[in-house]
């Protein structure tokens, strides 16, 4: 019977295709597509700028671009992978160890095709853009400011990691993509084209915006002194730093001082930076924003930060991102007061031993950045830390990250089972970083004097930044100790040293360290001597070697390569 039906089918479709020899008949207009022309009005393109927009946090677990953390800190030896162990999201495992990373990971993969769909969101918002009349949309150049700089923010995450990436933007028709090399710019050249999209951004927002989280002028001026700093260090093919662009420093002190002119301010709390009542305060000068309870189902939260808060019953998962013993190690301070830039690491503050942080001299951003067992939990002295709320610490120790975590009783806090997440802004750009930006420009321009105020500005600020860090008995938790660096001491190599200590200590865990070190040309030194000892703190990491003129950048991805059919290059090394 099976036989006789099948062959009744056979003959059915056999006459059907002797009948139906006009193949017009296939040749139907989809009811439900749109045209340009209907999609190019003011209306629909303003919800096209907003779909750019809304890939901002549009990241998850495994390709975590919102904090950047696997690359940014994790790579930078600030944090360990953490987790259930190695082999639990074992590419960010690769990542941390450097001899085990592969140009066929698909997370890596994963993380290129994100980026640029931020970039294509952007430049279909700006082909529709060219499309339509000033006089039909009167804020035309404003999203055009916004879109460009959207795209160069995408740009900018592709361009600190890949390095050598294609570069495609609205002009382009679709059916050239392929056509556009990974390598048709020169590093350089791609730096500028970057610069280019902040440039036109800066001289197009305004200087607020109606709807909080537009960008604005200021946000622009940020991120091109940001763009501009990173290539003023200029690179070698092997990724060797061959010099510094004066020319592009003093540009970046002039944007710095526009920004500050705006009227940004440190928050008088470090701690305001990192909860929720401190969305879009005055140091915020460009922060993703989230929500929760928006009419959606699960809302939209930070999920790319969503495997890093404890292992306890008011959370329950992941105990990723735990800061390593070295970074720990890092806020012990002198007698002054001042960071103990070859000795810090001699000894170690132990989770084991919270008499370490009482005998030891701290300085109080600790506190603000690691969870340490016996220690207030997010400031909630009813909430302490305890060693059970970490997953494996035979592999990664007692220590855990909470800049991007909020107590379970926030409001912004929400489960997504099951992991944890929260409707609290990710700053991509506070108004600490321009001013340290502007510091490290004044110091290698020799103009170290200058930059003194501007990082004891920043130390004075952790200076006063105890009054949350405080025990059940209101007593603070750590011995805090800071103190703001002499003149007599300021020299342009021991201001130099200072700097970069000050950025690592400020920006502790919010994924920028690895960056640093690449740009500054130190990654290599840097981190073979920080897993000559490590190593022998967290044995998984006893085979980890950075490779000089290989491991600055991840691989193009396999994928994309392939995809290319051989047109785009691999880095070098690799």
């Amino acid at each position: 019977m099976k036989s006789i039906k099948t062959l009744a089918l056979a003959c059915s479709l056999l006459s059907l295709s002797f009948g139906c020899s006009d193949k017009k008949f296939l040749e139907v207009d989809p009811t439900g597509a749109l045209t340009d022309e209907q999609l190019n009005t003011p209306a629909n393109i303003e919800k096209q700028v907003i779909a750019a927009y809304s890939q901002l946090g549009n990241d998850v677990y495994r390709t975590p671009y919102t904090s950047m953390w696997p690359y940014g800190n994790v790579r930078a030896g600030d944090a360990y992978k953490g987790g259930g162990g190695t082999a639990d999201v074992d590419a960010f495992h690769f990542y941390e160890t450097f001899s085990f990373n592969r140009v066929d990971i698909g997370n890596t993969d994963e993380l290129w095709f994100l980026l640029y769909i931020g970039v294509s969101r952007a430049n279909d918002a700006l082909r529709r853009l060219d499309a339509v009349s000033d006089a039909a949309m009167p804020n035309k150049a404003i999203r055009q400011g916004e879109a460009r700089f959207l795209r160069g923010h995408f740009y900018f995450l592709l361009k600190e990691v890949f390095k050598h990436v294609p570069y495609i933007d609205e002009t382009v028709a679709t059916s050239d993509y392929a056509t556009i090399s990974n390598v048709a710019l020169t590093n350089d050249a791609l730096w500028g084209k970057i610069a280019d999209d902040f440039r036109f951004a800066a001289a197009n927002l305004p200087a607020t915006q109606p709807e909080i989280g537009r960008a604005t002028k200021s946000a622009a001026q940020a991120y091109l002194a940001k763009t501009l700093l990173y290539q003023a260090y200029t690179q070698s093919d092997n990724n060797a730093v061959t010099g510094i662009d004066q020319a592009k420093l003093t540009e970046v002190v002039s944007l710095c001082d526009q920004v500050s002119a705006a009227g940004y301010i440190l928050n008088a709390d470090y701690a305001t930076n990192f909860l929720t009542v401190g969305d879009n305060s005055r140091e915020s000068v460009f922060a993703i924003q989230f929500s929760r309870n928006d009419g959606t189902p699960k809302g939209r939260t930070d999920r790319g930060n969503e495997l890093n808060y404890p292992m306890n019953p008011d959370y329950g998962c992941c105990s990723f991102h735990q800061p390593s013993q070295n970074l720990v190690n890092a806020y012990k301070t002198d007698a002054q007061g001042l960071p103990l830039f070859t000795t810090f690491n001699s000894s170690d503050l132990r989770a084991d031993t919270p008499a370490d942080f009482q005998t030891n001299a701290v300085d109080p951003r600790l506190d603000h950045t690691v969870a340490i067992p016996t220690h207030p939990y997010k400031y909630d002295p009813s909430f302490v830390f305890q060693n059970s709320w970490v997953r494996v610490p035979g592999v990664y120790g007692y220590f855990m990250s909470m800049k991007e975590n909020v107590l379970p009783s926030d409001p912004s806090f929400q489960k997504n089972p099951p992991f944890m997440s929260t409707s609290k802004n990710w700053t991509v750009i506070r108004y600490a970083d321009v001013l340290l930006w502007k510091a490290e420009a004044l110091i290698e321009l020799n103009r170290a004097s200058e930059a003194l105020p501007i990082v004891n500005q920043i130390r004075q600020r952790a200076q006063n930044s105890t009054a949350r860090l405080r025990n059940s008995a209101g007593q603070p938790t750590s011995n805090y100790r800071i103190g703001l660096y002499p003149a007599t001491v300021w020299t342009q190599a021991y201001a130099r040293e200072a700097l970069r200590f000050e950025r690592r200590l400020e920006f502790a865990m919010e994924g920028y360290r690895f960056f640093d070190l690449t740009r500054w040309g130190i990654a290599a030194t840097y981190l073979n001597a920080y897993f000559s000892v490590e190593k022998n703190k967290r044995q998984y990491l006893a085979t980890a070697n950075f490779t000089a003129g290989r491991d600055e950048y991840m691989p193009i991805p396999l994928n994309q390569i392939n995809f290319s059919k051989g047109l785009y290059k691999q880095n070098a090394g690799w």
